[in-house]
Parts: structure tokens; sequence; C-alpha cells
């Protein structure tokens, strides 16, 4: 466990025992939520998975990042709703970069729903450019799918 600098929040390890919270923050945050078994498989496949939690314990945000050759995918990020708009997104890229380059990566890949401009945006200002499209790759109701935009951040 150690501070992500400058936030008075930790990072640690996300562990079985962290899943059930990681999934609630991520059903309150998407409309679309990766299935409980999804985070189970990350967690027992060896990913890197990690929480952010406040002093007081609270999950405050988590990301996961999988390794192939020298790029990172990053699987998914969030921040839980009443700590959005605070610059913990920026944070957890900042903190997702270091992480990648601490494994050798030379790059990050990423998927975005084109209707998430707010993420597009966060991840636009970060360095991430646009390198093509995955047709129907999200779900958007019954019987319909959404594209997602995929993004590369090189290091």
């Amino acid at each position: 466990m150690r501070e992500l600098e400058g936030t008075g929040l930790r990072l640690a390890p996300m562990t079985a025992a962290d899943v059930d919270e990681v999934w609630a923050l991520e059903c309150g945050v998407f409309p679309y939520p990766w299935s409980r078994g999804n985070f189970v498989d990350s967690v027992v496949s060896g990913y890197d998975c990690w929480t952010v939690r406040d002093a007081a314990g609270e999950l405050a945000g988590y990301y996961l990042l999988m390794y192939a050759l020298d790029e990172a995918h990053l699987l998914d990020v969030a921040v839980a709703g009443k700590r959005q708009r605070q610059g913990l997104g920026r944070r957890l890229l900042d903190e997702v970069a270091a992480r990648a380059r601490s494994q050798g990566m030379t790059s990050i890949l990423l998927e975005v729903r084109p209707s998430n401009e707010r993420a597009l945006d966060v991840y636009r200002r970060h360095g991430y450019v646009h390198i093509g499209r995955r047709k129907g790759y999200y779900p958007a109701g019954p019987a319909s799918r959404e594209d997602a935009i995929v993004m590369r951040l090189d290091l």
C-alpha cells in the first residue's frame, strides 16, 4: 500500500475481498457495468488491478491493466461519483502510465464509448489519441450496441 502522491488517498493491489465493493462502485457509475465475475476473473488471472481508498478506507476508485508484449491495455478505470470532477481521474491516469512504464510497456490501449464525452475529453487531454473503432463493442440497451473508440497513449 502507498499514497497516491499529494491526494491523501492510498493505492493498494485489488484482492478478491475488494471485488464486491469495486463492483458496487462500477454499477454506480456505468450504465452497462462489468459483471462481478469480470472483476473476479481479472484478479484471479493476475491482471494488474488496483484500488484507491481514503484514510477511512472508503473506495474512491480503481483501475485494471492487462499486459501483452510491450503494450498495456487499460481494461477499466472508475472514480466514485462523489469524487468525480476533482482531478482524481487524471491522477489515476498518471498512475496507470507510471505503472505501465514500470512494467516495460511502450504504450497503453483503451476503448471508450463515443457517448462518454467526459471520458473522451479526459483521455484526449491526457495525451491519448484516437486510433480506431470497434463496431458494436458495447451493450447499449435491448438488442442495441454501441461502437468503441480505440485510443492509445505512447509512453
